[in-house]
């Protein structure tokens, strides 16, 4: 668990996590189109029932499945559990009390929550000024993007915003247990296909019961296309790539794709939809920016060295 990582992000890194924020930018389009034709649990189900299917196939063709350990098998069940179970169950529930807009502000502290449990939890991924600046530059960030009027709303629905927080609290949680399966020895590929796996277990039943998806009308083609797309490449390609940047670059790095998703819906409503760009999503999208260079330290580092060559 306390395997050195790269704190400051290689550039391969970096478009792996602007690939991975793409990828769940798009996920909202997709649930967009679901949710008017499927309950909620049933359609997190079918996600990360069919991610499984998929990347147990690939597994399957290259000659490479996972290998029946007990010990690894408990923790696909930890981090299905902590990084979908209980953040999908929460945020389902308070998205059903709050605006979208407000569930995505708050969605948003997740790299604070990261900072602060990787900093006592791991050894190497600890305080720093230029981390927490970041980390905070960018929250701010996203919530001038989404827009300063929601936040008018702050004061009603508790419950359903504390459900939001918890959802992001698991999520630090699970960024940080997750760095344990590289200490294991377990590939990103496998650890993707394990948790969706574990998830798909822990979720089928509640679903069957709760929503009895049998006695609904069968999906058309449009819903089937939506479905695909959010478990193929939100879900199965998308953990793929989550557990690749964990692994190298540790918990905090990889969840401040958190702060990049909004800053891709908005881009792909631009250029895929003919929406308009206004001055809010401009100057967020710039605090966002501003955020992760200081996160990076790059920038930082080359102006630092500069100065003393003066």
């Amino acid at each position: 668990m306390n395997s050195t990582i790269n704190t400051s992000m290689n550039t391969f890194e970096w478009i792996m996590l602007i690939t991975l924020s793409i990828l769940w930018g798009g996920s909202f389009f997709f649930v967009g189109v679901l949710v008017d034709h499927l309950p909620p649990l049933t359609i997190v189900v079918l996600r990360v029932g069919i991610a499984a299917a998929v990347l147990h196939l690939v597994l399957m063709v290259q000659g490479d499945l996972i290998k029946s350990d007990a010990r690894v098998w408990r923790a696909f069940l930890v981090m299905g559990f902590l990084n979908n179970v209980v953040p999908f169950t929460l945020i389902v529930w308070g998205q059903s009390h709050i605006a979208s807009g407000l569930a995505s502000i708050l969605n948003a502290t997740t790299p604070i929550f990261t900072v602060v449990v990787a900093h006592y939890m791991t050894s190497d991924e600890r305080f720093s000024t230029a981390r927490i600046v970041g980390v905070l530059a960018g929250f701010a960030g996203v919530a001038v993007m989404i827009g300063p009027d929601l936040l008018q709303n702050l004061g009603t629905n508790v419950w359903a915003q504390v459900a939001i927080l918890g959802a992001a609290l698991s999520y630090a949680f699970a960024g940080v247990y997750g760095r344990r399966f590289r200490t294991l020895g377990v590939k990103p590929m496998h650890t993707a296909t394990g948790q969706v796996t574990a998830s798909t277990l822990m979720l089928a039943p509640v679903a069957l019961w709760v929503e009895m998806p049998w006695r609904l009308p069968m999906p058309g083609l449009e819903e089937w296309a939506a479905l695909l797309g959010l478990a193929v490449l939100s879900s199965a390609l998308a953990y793929i790539l989550y557990f690749r940047i964990l692994a190298t670059a540790g918990a905090t790095n990889v969840l401040l794709v958190t702060l990049l998703v909004p800053v891709s819906a908005i881009i792909l409503g631009v250029t895929v939809l003919g929406e308009s760009l206004d001055r809010d999503a401009m100057v967020g999208m710039g605090l966002i920016a501003i955020g992760l260079l200081v996160i990076d330290g790059r920038v930082l580092r080359l102006f630092q060295r500069a100065a003393k060559v003066d």
